[in-house]
Parts: structure tokens; sequence; C-alpha cells
């Protein structure tokens, strides 16, 4: 085995042949993008995941958290905008990894980029669920028992192993991964049109229970604003505050996913960076403003609920009309996350077909829809089963560490490329490229640092199950490797 050939890059000039290919429908202007940003940030993060991290790690203090989180964001966001004004291509951090540290870092980035799409598109069903059990609970509906919408396993203490629930499968949450693979088998434009109107609906919710509820907070539940630590590692104080962040971190994906549709975009050099970006300013604000105003409709530890805007508005008798509509703007929101998610995650598939990692049905794209449609059905089949089976806890614990390990290798590739080709024109030039680019590592590495043990234990297991396809099939088959032998 060649390391050498391990560590071999691609030209930027083949991405960049690969950028100008028509075989994917170029439908998606500059709103577009920032509506795909917006849908897939605003979900989970803000419906789910904040009331969690309240309540188990942060406390009030979970606004602290956002904003580290969001700097974090930032820094990668900017390393981000410019490899994909550079390199408008379909594999996002996998594509810009390829170009700049190799195929076999390549690889494991596109491999845990599957942690960061897929278990997300599972995240957020497991979410959509307890919203839609909810809305059934609100109108007096009972139909569907709770081992009919609940995870058959959990995971006990720290997180190192799992137990049976009793439940048998949450049937809510493959139904609705169902719906959406469906809408993004389709087509791009279709499920573009379905998330623009989405994302209208939610923000509309979302500045509905910051407007309104801004009137009910107490000041009393911020105090202590910081909560003494329980002498628990994570729980509460400063590292509670840290973990939370690289928890909540989920929250803020879908930024990037803006730059695994540059293919599809009528002009990504201006539109991806102005999509990722912009969608992430606005998302940090809304971000700060709800959960400022959750943590203080209620004492922080009555958000453990996976429905947890809900909990904060059905405390005020005042705010009962708000909760419906909070309810159905979650079903919506959460809905275009998942649809944000499994069309990146059948076009990181889709590339590293065409590079030779994965086998060609991968890279397949329908004839008349000019969707990557078999890529799309396996992204849903797996986004189901783990929807069905894990806790949301578990699933947001990984999605966090694969997105961290993308931004850490994608803010080092920018260094990487600015001084192997310091040549190559730049439609989105970083400022500062060193503080930038090691900023974004430093905060990503830390709040990665900060997540429980069991997340790492994970990560490992899945990297080493990665390696082995790798080695298997991805190293033998590799176009790059091979177009280089039959040059020689």
């Amino acid at each position: 085995m060649n390391i050498k050939g391990m560590l071999a890059t691609k030209p930027i000039a083949e991405y960049q042949k690969e950028a100008s290919d028509k075989s994917l429908k170029r439908a998606l202007g500059t709103p577009a993008l920032i509506a795909f940003g917006i849908g897939g940030i605003i979900g989970t993060g803000i419906f789910v995941l904040t009331g969690l991290a309240a309540a188990q790690h942060a406390g009030p203090a979970i606004v602290i958290s956002f904003v580290i989180a969001g700097i974090g964001c930032m820094f990668a966001g900017l390393c981000y905008s410019e490899f994909a004004a550079m390199v408008p291509v379909a594999g996002s951090a996998y594509a810009y990894s390829y170009a700049t540290l190799g195929e076999f870092v390549a690889w494991f980035v596109g491999w845990n980029l599957i942690l960061e799409y897929m278990m997300a598109a599972s995240t957020v069903a497991v979410g959509w669920s307890r919203y839609f059990i909810k809305l059934l609970d609100y109108y007096g509906i009972n139909f569907i028992p709770p081992w009919l919408s609940s995870a058959p396993l959990a995971a006990d203490g720290a997180g190192y192993s799992v137990h049976a629930t009793g439940a048998i499968v949450n049937l809510p949450a493959i139904a609705i991964v169902i719906a959406v693979t469906a809408l993004c088998y389709k087509g791009i434009k279709e499920s573009a049109v379905v998330n623009t109107f989405i994302v209208m609906i939610k923000v509309t919710i979302v500045l509905a229970v910051i407007v309104f509820g801004a009137k009910f907070v107490n000041p009393s539940n911020w105090v202590p604003y910081i909560p003494e630590n329980t002498g628990k590692f994570g729980e509460f104080g400063w590292t509670g505050i840290i973990q939370a962040s690289g928890i909540i971190f989920f929250a803020y994906i879908g930024f990037d996913g803006v730059s695994t549709v540059a293919q599809e975009a009528k002009n990504p050099q201006r539109g991806i960076p102005i999509g990722m970006l912009g969608s992430l300013a606005i998302c940090t604000v809304l971000y700060i403003l709800m959960s400022s105003v959750m943590t203080g409709l209620v004492p922080f530890k009555l958000l453990n609920d996976a429905a947890p805007v809900a909990v904060a508005l059905e405390s005020h008798p005042q705010l009962n009309w708000l909760t419906s509509w909070v309810i159905w703007g979650a079903l919506f929101g959460l809905t275009s996350v998942i649809i944000t998610m499994i069309i990146p995650q059948a076009r990181i598939w889709l590339t590293m077909s065409h590079d030779g990692l994965l086998p060609k049905l991968f890279g397949a794209v329908h004839p008349k829809f000019r969707t990557p449609h078999i890529a799309t059905l396996i992204t849903g089949v797996l986004a189901m089963t783990f929807a069905g089976l894990l806790p949301i806890g578990i699933l947001g614990e990984l999605v966090s560490i694969g997105t961290l390990v993308a931004f850490i290798v994608v803010c080092l590739g920018v260094l990487v490329l600015r001084h192997t080709r310091p040549d190559l024109p730049r439609p989105f030039r970083v400022k500062w490229v060193w503080f930038t680019s090691l900023m974004g590592v430093a905060f990503c590495s830390v709040m990665a640092g900060f997540l429980p043990g069991a997340t790492w234990i994970r990560l490992l297991l899945w990297s080493a199950i990665g390696i082995a396809v790798y080695l298997a099939y991805g190293y033998k088959n590799s176009r790059l490797r091979r177009t280089a032998g039959a040059a020689n």
C-alpha cells in the first residue's frame, strides 16, 4: 500500500471542470441559498436542543453557549466561503480536503460528514416526532401509543452503554423521513420552493415567541445566570457552558449545507458565501433572543423536554393561543431541516462516487429529475432506520462531533492551500487568514474536546469502520490513482 498515494491531492482544475458540469440543475439564486441555510439552521437547535442543553448543562447561560458556538461557526464559515467560491462543487468539506490535504484525509472527512448530515436528519426526525405527538395531544387525539412514538434504545448514565426502553419503534419519525426523501428525490427546485415557504413560516413563529414571550419573562428565572457546577464535569458552571456549546453546535450546521449545493447555484462564486454567512448571522441573533426568552419564561430545569418551547409557553395561560402555532411552526421548521440534511448528504456521496471512492450507483443522476436519486434513497433509508431506533441525545452528539471534525479540517485546509497554491484566483478571500483559520480550529477543538467521552468512543468506532471501507474499496478504486497509473 502506497502511503504517498493516500496523501495525493486532487487538482483544483479538475474540480473547476466538474463545477461546469450540467448534469445537476442550476436553479438556486441567492435568496434561495440564504433560505436554504436558514432552513437548515432554525430547527432542532431552537425547538429541541436549546431546552435540553439548558436543563442539563448550562442553565440560563445557554445564551453564552450559543455565542461561543456562533463565533466558532463564523470563523469556520469564512473559511468555507473561500473554498466554496473557488471550488463550487457539491462535495463541501470532503472536496476541499481532497484538494488540499490528500485523499485519505478527504475520505475521513467525507465519512464524518455522514455523521453530520444523515444523523442530523435522524435527530431532527426524532424532534419532529415529539412535536407531532404534542400536536395530537393539543387537539385531544391519542391514537399513537408511546411504544410506537419513541426510541426502543436509550443511553445509560454517561452514555457508554444502551438499554431497551420497552418501545418498538418511533413511527412518526420514520414517516416524516419517508415523506421528505420522496420530495428530495423529485427535484432540487421543488425542494427549494417548499423550503423557502417553510422558512418564512418558522421565522415568523420564532419572532412571535420572542416578541410576545418577552412580556412574560421573569428575571428571577435567570438567577443564578451561571448555575454552580454540581461537582461533575459538564454539569453547569463554565464546563457546562462549553459542553453545551458543543452540543448545541448541532443547531448551526445548516449553514455549511449551502456549500453542498454549489453545483445547483446560479452564481455560486457570489451566492454561496452570501448564503452561508448571511443565514449564520440571522440565525445567531434569533437563537440568542429565543434562548433568553425561554429561560426567562420558566425555571431552566423544566425545559428538559424534547418540545421545550411548548413547555415554556404552556406555563403561561396568556400564551396558550401561541402554543398551537409554535407546534405547527416546529413541525414545518423541522421538516425543512430534514430537507436541508438529506440533500447535502446525497450530494457528498455523489462527489465521492465520481472520485471512485464509493460505488458508481451513489453517483447516478436521474435522467428526468436530475437529482442523485439512488444516493437520496440510500440516505433516506438509513436516516429512517436511525430515527426509528435511537434517542435524540446520542444522535445529536454524533452530529456535533462529526461536524466539528469537518470544520477543523476546512480551517486548516485554507491555510494549506494559501501556502501551496497562492496563485489560484479566489473570488472570496478570507481576511487575516492565519488568525481566522487558527481561531476556527481553536473554537471547534475546544467544543469537540468538551463533548462527552462516550461520543468520542463512538467517533473512533465509526472512523475505524470508515478506514476499513476505504482500504477495502476506496483505495483500490480511486479515480485519481487510476488516472496517475495510466499516465505512468
